[in-house]
């Protein structure tokens, strides 16, 4: 890739396109999928095993999708993603007009397909623009998530009760999106140079890129920063209904929740390029411990919506850190199976927590919930410090 191209291309910002409408999908299901849920599930516990089908059907499609980009490269893969988008979201459309449960946790397994390629996009937009720009580059793709901020909660909202069956409208809604997902996705070109020229098994064995410790806190910083995202977002939509708060405030919250995660996008990159990943990171550290103290402070509607904002940008500083930290640790011939690695991870994590908010939330309460969240937050902590250790021990090694 030449230095006369600018950062700002028409394939970077379709891309930011297509990240606004992977999120409005993603936040769009986290608000409603819950609440139909535990509107069908034989028992309140079970309410977010459909949050928890998207999240475990994702983990399961990560190594799919890293064949289907390793064979068939960015483009064709992404398409093959939308079409799924478009396919799961009828599906859970018909589960909640049926009433059938059990096919909406079937269709949000399958979306996790979709899911699996949508995380790919912070990926791709490193190959969308010059070498220095990466970091810029996948906090901007990442911004592309406020469409999502805006348009998720409110679609949820404004289509809920648009047919008899609550939320049907916003199902079908996302099938559409899905399809003017696969239209821009056409307009992207990915440069050749980036297409994986090796099969997955070429480069260092996978237990090799696993075993450095870049690569470790990359996948803890991101895993484990979604995982208490997901736990505490999750579990708001039910939390508030059992508060007897309206669906029009949870859409507020999570609009300004998603807020938080993506808007910071605009200026992340530059932050991590000027004041380094790990710095950056522990920031976000800081802002998950402020949202539990601000969430254990009461249940009114500023308290969710402060904490929840907090949350956003907290997960925005340590998912684009741990980023930036990956795509230190492999080589281009390793690109596909290191991305899929670390993907995997995230989902595993975010299944976990999936299933506890539901568990959790109906049985101990959003108190419990929240103390229960510090556990991560203090493990993240402890391995930005580890690092951090590390990486003055090896620049004293050297300069020695």
């Amino acid at each position: 890739m030449t230095e006369k191209i600018p950062f700002f291309n028409r394939n970077l910002v379709l891309l930011i396109l297509c990240q606004g409408l992977f999120l409005t999908n993603n936040v769009t299901f986290i608000a409603i999928n819950g609440l139909v849920g535990l509107s069908l599930s034989p028992v309140a516990w079970m309410a977010t095993l459909p949050v928890m089908g998207y999240v475990v059907g994702g983990a399961f499609s990560t190594s799919i999708v890293a064949k289907t980009q390793n064979y068939f490269g960015r483009k064709i893969s992404f398409q093959l993603g939308l079409l799924v988008a478009v396919f799961s979201a009828l599906l859970c459309a018909y589960a909640a007009y049926s009433k059938n449960f059990w096919l909406l946790v079937l269709g949000t397994f399958i979306a996790g397909y979709y899911s699996a390629n949508g995380q790919l996009y912070r990926f791709a937009a490193a190959e969308l623009t010059v070498a220095s720009q990466r970091d810029k580059a996948v906090s901007w793709v990442l911004a592309g998530g406020i469409l999502g901020a805006v348009i998720g909660p409110n679609l949820a909202s404004w289509t809920k009760n648009i047919f008899d069956t609550a939320f049907l409208g916003a199902y079908l809604t996302l099938s559409v999106a899905g399809c003017i997902g696969i239209i821009v996705m056409q307009y992207i070109h990915f440069p050749d140079e980036f297409k994986t020229k090796h099969a997955l098994s070429a480069g260092r064995d996978l237990k090799v890129i696993l075993r450095q410790p870049v690569f470790m806190v990359a996948i803890i910083g991101a895993s484990l920063g979604y995982g208490v995202m997901n736990l505490l977002m999750a579990a708001t939509p039910l939390a508030m209904q059992i508060c007897g708060l309206p669906f029009s405030d949870t859409a507020l919250v999570l609009e300004w929740h998603v807020i938080g995660m993506f808007a910071p996008g605009f200026f992340t990159g530059s932050l991590i390029q000027r004041f380094g990943t790990l710095k950056i990171m522990g920031v976000g550290v800081l802002l998950n411990l402020a949202c539990i103290a601000i969430a254990l402070t009461g249940v009114a509607l500023q308290q969710y919506l402060i904490a929840l904002f907090l949350l956003g940008v907290g997960w925005n500083f340590l998912f684009t850190g741990a980023t930036s930290l990956a795509m230190t640790a492999y080589r281009p011939e390793e690109r596909d199976k290191a991305q899929a690695a670390i993907n995997f991870f995230v989902f595993a994590t975010m299944a976990f927590t999936s299933f506890g908010s539901g568990a959790i939330i109906t049985s101990q309460g959003w108190n419990i919930l929240n103390f229960g969240s510090l556990v991560p937050v203090l493990i993240t902590a402890v391995a930005l410090l580890w690092l951090g250790a590390q990486n003055r021990k090896n620049n004293r090694t050297q300069s020695a």
